[in-house]
């Protein structure tokens, strides 16, 4: 009996083919951010991409675009823990 293919663990995948890129468009409404926005992310190195094709269109690859996000998620966390001890502190001022 054979098995369902496996999917990447980021789950952006069409039709049981998983999808390896994503143009920058699919990015922008994955995060609900603005197209210059994503770009911006590409420019900056923040989000790694490649440019595909004769007209250069960006890509970014399935594995970057989670790897983005979890380390977006880990910032946020570190920016809370670290201002929560300052929250801390204005919530015992008289």
């Amino acid at each position: 009996m054979d098995n369902p293919p496996e999917h990447p663990p980021c789950g952006w995948h069409t039709d049981d083919v998983a999808r390896r890129f994503l143009p920058l468009t699919e990015v922008s409404e994955i995060l609900d951010i603005s197209a210059a926005q994503a770009y911006a992310l590409v420019r900056s190195g923040d989000l790694p991409a490649i440019k595909v094709g004769g007209r250069g269109q960006w890509r970014v690859e399935t594995v970057e675009l989670e790897a983005y996000i979890q380390r977006m998620y880990a910032e946020t966390r570190e920016l809370f823990s670290t201002r929560s001890d300052v929250t801390e502190q204005d919530e015992h001022r008289p």
